[in-house]
């Protein structure tokens, strides 16, 4: 099956590791792409790439204010993702919950606390 575009949904765009820095950095608050591209260390013309796949997909939207163009991130729009990772919680809680159990049977095993130190 092709993948599909990095423009064509939420999953794709969030994939490239720049992008989800971008919505880190716009999760405090709208920014300029110049500010962004700072923080990113790359040139403007990089950083607008990504913002404007981010745009496409709906996570992001612009203002202008003078001559600056502002980014502001609509969070709503990463809720496909919280959904599909929200499906797989209940495997973490239940694996930690495992592992919980495991470990106090190993300190109730070993009650000095080493591993494989009992009473001399």
């Amino acid at each position: 099956m092709p993948r599909l575009a990095t423009t064509s949904d939420v999953f794709n765009a969030v994939a490239e590791p720049q992008r989800r820095r971008i919505i880190s950095l716009l999760s405090r608050g709208d920014r300029p792409v110049n500010d962004i591209a700072r923080k990113l260390r790359v040139r403007q013309p990089q950083a607008s790439k990504h913002l404007n796949v981010l745009r496409q997909v709906g996570l992001v939207d612009v203002r202008r204010q003078g001559r600056q163009r502002f980014y502001h991130l609509r969070p709503q729009r990463l809720k496909p993702i919280h959904d599909w990772v929200s499906r797989y919680e209940r495997f973490w809680t239940e694996s930690f919950d495992r592992l919980d159990v495991y470990l106090k049977q190993l300190q109730a095993n070993n009650p000095t606390g080493g591993p494989g130190q009992g009473p001399m």
